[in-house]
């Protein structure tokens, strides 16, 4: 069986999570508590030398790491249903879109950079989160324009875009985010919420959520 080290509130977890439910596949999750510091331990360290969420173990003992990178090892390897449209410049596109979630706005509004916001460069809790904000307004706005009309991100069929839209979408809730400037964004997530891969992948419905609190 996999194993994913995950923590419940990462949305790169989030993504294999949901990938992982979509396609149906059976997997065992390893809680790692980053809020804690789990991240450090040398125990995962040895699974993950770079102490970032998420890492897929393989029954063979091969341990993938980047949540992009294990999207795609899903993709090859378990390929219904697919989460990459079947047509080259479609699929150049989705990958553009999950792009700038990936690329443009996750690597700037991660844990350690607001940590490092926060205790290296004392920037106060406003200005981070104004920070926060930022960069995923100025992504947000060229997603919504480029959005297919739905119900999902690319229209009927939930995609790759799907899944790396929903985990920021909430996160960008939960860092109070007014959400009215992209109703065509806040509908996929709405959509995706409907889905029981969708619920099931939640943070909320993570069995080690209550123990990782934060």
């Amino acid at each position: 069986m996999l194993r994913l080290y995950s923590y419940y509130r990462s949305s790169a977890a989030y993504r294999v999570r949901l990938a992982l439910n979509l396609k149906g596949i059976e997997y065992r999750q390893q809680p790692v508590n980053l809020a804690a510091g789990g991240q450090d331990a040398q125990s995962y360290l040895a699974v993950n030398a770079q102490g970032l969420v998420p890492a897929l173990e393989l029954p063979c003992g091969a341990v993938l790491t980047q949540s992009m990178a294990i999207l795609e090892w899903l993709e090859e390897q378990y390929p219904q249903p697919p989460l990459y449209p079947s047509d080259a410049i479609a699929r150049a596109r989705a990958r553009s879109l999950a792009g700038i979630v990936a690329c443009e706005i996750h690597p700037l509004n991660n844990l350690r950079v607001l940590r490092y916001l926060e205790h290296a460069l004392a920037v106060s809790e406003e200005r981070r989160t104004d920070w926060y904000h930022h960069w995923i307004k100025q992504s947000f706005a060229v997603i919504e324009a480029e959005l297919t009309p739905g119900p999902y991100a690319l229209g009927d069929a939930v995609s790759v875009v799907d899944v790396l839209l929903v985990p920021q979408v909430y996160n960008a809730l939960r860092f109070e985010l007014d959400m009215q400037a992209w109703p065509c964004i806040l509908s996929v997530y709405r959509a995706c919420g409907q889905l029981q891969a969708f619920q099931s992948a939640a943070p909320e419905a993570q069995t080690d959520h209550t123990a990782q609190l934060s």
